[in-house]
């Protein structure tokens, strides 16, 4: 960490809890409520939900089970490529959750990089380019070991993925 003088010194993060989720599967003014370009929670606004979905330049993706398999897939194979070290990733049918030490690197180089990989792997199999996953996502810094235990277990144990 490079400390710059006049700022309030704060250690590094000890890992990143990152979120995504798939195009289409949360619009802005949605009625579970959504969160804005600041990671603000909204309250649900059904104007906005409509305007939102008519803006939609295709259809929304929900992820089948060989297509999680593929995310979880190389999201370990990008972080060890990385040398990056990955706690936990799971794949949902709508959203993606992944708790990664990465040093060095911003939250938003190792949620876009993922992105991008795992939008790579999953158009190789597609019958048509699309859009994969939403803009930006969520990107929570864990400062320290029971914050990332509790993650850790959230994304690993709570996450209910039900098998064919």
């Amino acid at each position: 960490m490079t400390h710059i003088p006049g700022t309030i010194y704060r250690p590094d993060p000890l890992a990143f809890f990152l979120t995504w989720t798939t195009y289409g599967s949360w619009m802005p003014g949605d009625a579970r409520g959504w969160a804005d370009d600041r990671g603000v929670i909204r309250a649900p606004n059904a104007r906005l939900a409509r305007v939102a979905t008519g803006l939609m330049r295709g259809p929304s993706v929900v992820l089948t089970f060989a297509q999680r398999d593929i995310v979880e897939l190389v999201i370990h194979e990008h972080c060890d490529f990385r040398g990056w070290t990955l706690h936990a990733a799971t794949c949902r049918t709508t959203h993606v959750h992944a708790v990664v030490s990465a040093a060095e690197r911003t939250p938003d180089e190792v949620l876009g990089s993922m992105k991008a990989r795992c939008s790579r792997q999953l158009s190789h199999g597609a019958k048509e380019p699309r859009t994969w996953w939403t803009r930006g996502g969520s990107m929570r810094r864990i400062y320290d070991m029971l914050a990332l235990e509790n993650v850790v277990t959230y994304v690993s144990e709570c996450q209910d993925k039900p098998r064919p």
